[in-house]
C-alpha cells in the first residue's frame, strides 16, 4: 500500500502542497488523479496540471456554493456528487500502477457532512500514495496518516480585507 499524506489547518498552502506532490509524481512518469471537493473549475493548479498527460483531473462543477449556503436539496445533490467523485477517484487509485491520488478538501467535506467518514476510510487502502487536505480532519484520518503537516495561519491579507487573488490564492 502507498502512504497517506495529510495537509490540514487554517493556513494557506494545503492545496498547493498537494499539487506540488502531484507535479513531482507526474514528473516521474507516474499516473496521478486529482479529486477536488467543495471547489470549482477556476484554479491555477487545475489549469497547469491539465497540461500534463499523466494527470487525470476528475470533473468538478464550474462554480460551487459554500456548504452553508446550500438548500437542503442542493446539499443532498452535492453530497451524492461528492460520493460519486470519491468512488471514481478510488477506482483509479486501486490500479496497481497508479502513483498518486489527491483528495483535495476531503477533510472539510467530511466535517460538514457532504461525505461519510467511512466512505473516505474505505478509499485509503490502495496501492497509490494518497493526499488528503482540509481544515479539520476527523481523528480517524489523523490516526491513519503517515505524513501529517499542519498549516497554521499566522497572518493573511484576507484579515485586512484583501480578497483572494488569481494566481496566488487560486
Amino acid at each position: 500500500l502507498g502512504l497517506l499524506h495529510l495537509y490540514y489547518g487554517d493556513g494557506k498552502g494545503k492545496t498547493t502542497a498537494a499539487m506540488g506532490l502531484a507535479l513531482r509524481m507526474a514528473g516521474r512518469g507516474r499516473p496521478v488523479a486529482v479529486a477536488q471537493f467543495m471547489k470549482g473549475q477556476d484554479s491555477g493548479e487545475r489549469a497547469a496540471l491539465a497540461l500534463l498527460p499523466s494527470v487525470t483531473l476528475l470533473e468538478v462543477p464550474d462554480q460551487v456554493k459554500f456548504s452553508f449556503l446550500l438548500t437542503e436539496a442542493e446539499f443532498q445533490a452535492e453530497s451524492a456528487r461528492s460520493l460519486r467523485l470519491l468512488e471514481e477517484a478510488a477506482a483509479l487509485a486501486r490500479r496497481p500502477d497508479w502513483g498518486l491520488l489527491v483528495l483535495d478538501e476531503v477533510c472539510t467535506a467530511v466535517e460538514v457532512g457532504l461525505l461519510p467518514l467511512q466512505s473516505v476510510l474505505d478509499c485509503l487502502d490502495v496501492p497509490a500514495e494518497v493526499v488528503l487536505t482540509g481544515h479539520n480532519p476527523h481523528p480517524a484520518l489523523l490516526d491513519r496518516a503517515d505524513y501529517i503537516t499542519r498549516m497554521e495561519k499566522l497572518r493573511h491579507p484576507y484579515d485586512k480585507g484583501i480578497s483572494a487573488r488569481r494566481g496566488v490564492e487560486f
